[in-house]
């Protein structure tokens, strides 16, 4: 995204700032603080809000703080005394005022004409949602604290979605209460969707109600029930939210790609949308190299799109980790360059991060890889795929007894993720590591059970089934598994090994025997 302000640019896509066509240099914590005050330039930020964003949460003192705003000021011409863009409130935190315009045209409010109530008409942009007040089912006013928390920490997570416009609390919260027009609150807020969604409690079991709503259209996109007992309130609030954010993005993604399919002049993030759905269908060569397509011509509409240089790097490291490609080694390589870019451009981009771990577990770097999903996890908490890949590596690693934990933190956070069944699948391969043969068929069932569409599965049962006897069986999951990967070979699973551990080469063996007994192709 481009923010226009004065003669300045803000690209945070590129992590640049410009006077013009001059580019004004930055350190890297004082951009992400200038991003942070633009981006929530709807309200007043406090002290630890800029420290929870810029610092994740780490001790900073007043002077370093202080420091660092006066270097924001300095970058965008901008002083203590005059406080022309950046304005102090005493004791109570900061706030961008300055009138900004994003580069699709949209002019946003600045806080002055918000604050005198300036009648505007904004555009809608893509990925642009409001998160109204939750309705407090019953009233009972000791739990307004927990549904008001609910609404706020769902809008901040949702904000982390990248290239996602979400409406500031202070904005929302003053329709709490009140009866909407949903279509009506689309167009004067300028937002695609609304979210809403009430809680109850009914003895000792909380009810939480959730729905997605096209604020262009009145339809309602998408809806989810959370029933749980009530336990520690804010544990349970910081896991719906881990949940509804999972799922959200997802959708969100979906109905951006279906929009992008009727766009007569598709641009990049277009392009990027429609290839983020064909890769959530499933880890097929088909899927995979219909998503790379999407994600090369986002590239070259936009060489530096930094999502679409993440989603081609993911796209070619899952075909050379899911063993759908004999040069799985040059699929790996061009990920990494691609998304070492991305880093480079975009350091902060949790996304990036987990695909470059992704990158590094699958080259027999798993301890690396472990230290980037961790680098992830302190950038966005939500992050399933980050656990699941930890839970991956320690697999990798010859310590199948510690995987299953981390995948099962990945789907308590995300149990309806459309990448759920690679966590089932990672546990089962677990379980037969531990010579367990039964009890990785149950888990590589449950995996084809979310997702047939994921031929190494089908192998990977195969070769459990016939180890147990199961040899009928085994041989439909083989061709199963040939009909999504005709050019599947042992020969290609044995050569893609990920890890030089003695341990997992057993289980390796153990696996290829299995599916040599299902009739895998030999190669």
């Amino acid at each position: 995204m481009r923010y226009l302000f004065e003669e300045y640019t803000f690209d945070t896509r590129l992590r640049e700032l410009r006077r013009g066509t001059e580019a004004v240099s930055v350190t890297p914590q004082v951009f992400d603080l200038l991003d942070y005050l633009i981006r929530n330039r709807e309200r007043l930020v406090s002290k630890d809000d800029l420290i929870d964003a810029v610092w994740n949460g780490r001790a900073v003192s007043d002077a370093a703080l202080t420091t660092r705003i006066n270097a924001a000021r300095s970058a965008i011409g901008d002083t203590g005394e005059k406080q022309r863009l950046i304005k102090t409130w005493p004791r109570k935190g900061f706030r961008f005022v300055g009138a900004v315009q994003e580069d699709d045209g949209r002019t946003a409010i600045s806080a002055a004409s918000a604050a005198q109530g300036t009648a505007v008409t904004p555009i809608h942009t893509r990925l642009s949602i409001v998160v109204l007040p939750f309705a407090n089912i019953g009233g009972d006013p000791e739990h307004e604290h927990f549904v008001d928390g609910v609404t706020e920490s769902l809008t901040t997570d949702l904000s982390r979605i990248n290239g996602a416009f979400v409406i500031a609390r202070n904005t929302a919260f003053t329709f709490k209460g009140k009866a909407v027009d949903i279509k009506k609150l689309g167009r004067e807020l300028g937002v695609r969707y609304v979210l809403e969604g009430s809680v109850q409690r009914s003895g000792n079991r909380l009810r939480v109600n959730v729905q997605l709503v096209d604020a262009e259209a009145g339809n309602h996109l998408w809806a989810e029930r959370f029933d749980k007992p009530v336990a520690d309130l804010f544990d349970m609030q910081d896991e719906i939210v881990a949940r509804l954010a999972n799922s959200l993005d997802a959708e969100l993604v979906t109905a951006e790609a279906r929009r992008a399919v009727h766009s007569p002049r598709p641009d990049a993030m277009d392009l990027v949308f429609q290839g983020r759905s064909w890769s959530n269908k499933g880890q097929t060569p088909e899927f995979m190299t219909r998503a790379r397509g999407f994600f090369e011509n986002a590239m070259a509409l936009d060489p530096e799109n930094i999502e679409a240089m993440t989603g081609l790097a993911r796209v070619e490291a899952q075909l050379g980790s899911a063993f759908m490609a004999d040069d799985f080694s040059a699929r790996l390589a061009v990920a990494e360059t691609t998304i070492v870019k991305a880093l480079s451009l975009a350091p902060n981009y949790a996304a990036a991060h987990v695909v470059f771990g992704r990158v590094l577990i699958f080259t027999k770097r798993a301890i690396q890889g472990i230290a980037e999903c961790e680098q992830a996890l302190a950038l966005d908490r939500n992050l399933a795929e980050a656990h699941g890949l930890i839970g991956m590596a320690k697999y990798f690693l010859g310590r199948g007894a510690e995987t299953e934990i981390h995948c099962r933190e990945a789907l308590r956070l995300s149990p309806r993720d459309v990448t759920a069944y690679r966590w089932f699948l990672v546990i089962g391969l677990a379980k037969r590591q531990l010579n367990d043969d039964a009890e990785a068929a149950v888990w590589l069932r449950r995996s084809l059970d979310v997702n047939r569409n994921y031929s190494i599965g089908h192998f990977n049962l195969a070769a459990s089934l016939a180890r147990l006897g199961e040899l009928d069986e085994a041989r439909a999951e083989v061709q199963a598994g040939l009909a999504l990967d005709p050019r599947f070979t042992i020969r290609r699973f044995r050569d893609a090994a990920t890890s030089d551990n003695a341990i997992f080469l057993a289980g390796q063996g153990r696996a290829i025997d299995g599916m040599r007994m299902a009739g895998v192709p030999e190669g």
